[in-house]
């Protein structure tokens, strides 16, 4: 519950600081004094948006601040989960600078908007006049059945499971579309595949076939070199080998007589048979090497080939035409699979809609199940507050696909009159009837919904005499379980409140100002006669504040 509220620099208000408690406090006051502006400040800490129009001075920034008693109320993983030190007096708050930028924190802990809203409202509910328009829809409707019917689990577990299913709903739906296009492109993969396939391209086999190509395309050249050095180490007349053998027997002749010529003859005998191992080797290459112009033509065809392969996919080498082999084979073999996927997937599909299908049928079971309790339980609290001939109805009907909240379509329908048959709210309620209607269904659901505060912006629009009395009645009891906070403008609810608050202005030669202030027991009877006969408060007027008090 809010435990202190202070509020600077925002709208009317200057510095306003009140301190609240458990029960019911009621809000009273003149039109325009500042009650709202107490709610709007209040909803900055609730993560609202807000603009420098709020701001009264300029100069100043503007400063909410709550102190929410959260004991009891299990909220120690949500705070750990933000990385928030927990405390149980939680402090929540919002400034927003005369440039327009907004900070929040949480115990002192920087936050963002969204972290602000996460946490603020499992703290609080603010329930303003039109907000009771919130009653048409459909989805505050499924979620008050659900509140009722103790839902919560099976529909996390549900919605959990609906993600999971639109989710993979969309990867076939992907993968269908996928296949469709690359089944499409098939046959170009197939004949680019085969083409290189065809092709039978070995690794290093280009740089082999240019070497070889040289070889044949000189072979005349290789031939002629190869005899000319076979002839000059080995010719008959004045030969390499013939020249060197008479310079052995010279350096021989000598070694007697000279002892360094014995290496020059060990010289010239390893040249010597080097020379003649070479000329050998050229003989032998010059006999081996022959001219085969149909080996020329085919590694002239075989290159052609592979040039071609190259141009047409624009790599640069032979490696690079393998590697589009390979992802060609591997983009064929996707797409052939792409049907084992998809029906993959959709047994996938299946199995989770079969989950999905008995999570919905477990919501629908327990929501028809709370419906004639709940159906009973509005229309007595509603009969009881000046309507007499309500029927109340709740609508459950099937549809054929799954939603966030399961197959169910929940309609109220309702209506004031004997004559007249229940009809979906939008089309028959007034303001007056719905305002009863909501308090209701928040007393109800007050219940089934932990929540350690709620306020109210007179809820009791368009009733007045009895049937206020009953509703502040109601607002006191739902206190039992909770802190209400009502804004009215009806002494009959403000006589049922454990606190009531007044709202003033005050009128300064720079401006106008809100203030609040707590009221006496005596300061009540006199703010509640004023209620009841107006500026001019009457003997009669005071004499009936005491009774409503009193009772």
């Amino acid at each position: 519950m809010i435990s202190s509220l202070v509020i600077k620099n925002y709208a009317l208000i200057d510095n306003l600081s009140i301190e609240l408690d458990k029960g019911l406090s009621i809000i009273t006051g003149e039109t325009g004094a500042g009650k709202s502006i107490i709610l709007g400040a209040m909803s900055l800490i609730l993560g609202n948006r807000a603009d420098t129009s709020v701001i009264n001075n300029s100069e100043q920034k503007c400063v909410v601040e709550a102190i929410f008693d959260i004991t009891g109320y299990k909220l120690q993983k949500i705070f750990k989960a933000n990385e928030i030190e927990y405390f149980e007096k939680a402090i929540v708050r919002r400034e927003i600078s005369p440039e327009g930028r907004s900070r929040a924190f949480v115990n002192d802990t920087p936050v963002n908007l969204s972290t602000l809203k996460e946490i603020t409202e499992k703290l609080i509910d603010i329930h303003s006049q039109h907000d009771t328009l919130e009653l048409n829809s459909a989805v505050f409707q499924t979620e008050v059945i659900d509140l009722i019917a103790k839902n919560t689990n099976i529909l996390t577990d549900y919605q959990t499971t609906f993600k999971a299913f639109k989710r993979t709903t969309n990867e076939l739906i992907d993968l269908q579309e996928l296949a469709q296009k690359e089944k499409a492109d098939f046959d170009y993969y197939q004949y680019q595949y085969e083409q290189l396939e065809n092709a039978d391209l070995k690794p290093s086999e280009e740089e082999e076939l240019e070497l070889e190509q040289k070889q044949l395309t000189h072979t005349e050249e290789i031939k002629t070199n190869l005899s000319k050095i076979n002839f000059l180490l080995n010719n008959e007349e004045n030969s390499v080998l013939d020249m060197l053998k008479e310079a052995l027997k010279a350096s021989e002749n000598i070694t007697d007589f000279l002892p360094q010529a014995k290496d020059i003859f060990s010289r010239l005998e390893s040249a010597s048979i080097d020379l003649q191992d070479l000329a050998n080797e050229a003989d032998v290459l010059d006999n081996d090497l022959e001219l085969d112009p149909e080996r020329l033509e085919f590694i002239n065809n075989r290159l052609d080939t592979i040039y071609n392969l190259q141009h047409k996919f624009s790599v640069p080498s032979i490696n690079d035409l393998l590697k589009l082999q390979n992802d060609f084979a591997e983009k064929l073999e996707q797409i052939s699979s792409f049907d084992e996927q998809i029906e993959q997937k959709k047994a996938e599909i299946e199995q989770i809609r079969k989950k999905l299908t008995d999570l919905a049928d477990i919501l629908n079971k327990n929501r028809n199940s709370a419906k004639k309790t709940f159906e009973e339980k509005i229309t007595y609290i509603v009969e009881n507050l000046g309507m007499p001939n309500t029927k109340f109805d709740v609508q459950i009907q099937k549809t054929e696909e799954f939603t966030t909240t399961g197959t169910d379509k929940i309609t109220f329908l309702f209506s004031a009159n004997k004559s007249s048959e229940p009809q979906p709210i939008t089309k028959i309620a007034s303001g007056g009837e719905l305002s009863r209607l909501m308090l209701a269904i928040k007393y109800l659901i007050s219940k089934s919904k932990t929540l350690p505060t709620i306020i109210f912006d007179e809820i009791d629009t368009g009733i007045s005499g009895e049937i206020a009395a009953k509703m502040g009645a109601l607002l006191q009891k739902m206190s039992d379980n909770l802190q209400i906070i009502n804004i009215t403008h009806l002494p009959q609810i403000a006589a049922k409140a454990h606190h009531h608050f007044f709202v003033y202005k005050e009128e300064t030669a720079e401006k106008t100002i809100s203030h609040i202030r707590k009221l006496s027991d005596n300061e009540r009877i006199t703010e509640i006669a004023k209620m009841l006969s107006g500026t001019n408060i009457t003997e009669s007027a005071v004499q009936n504040a005491k009774e409503l008090l009193n009772n």
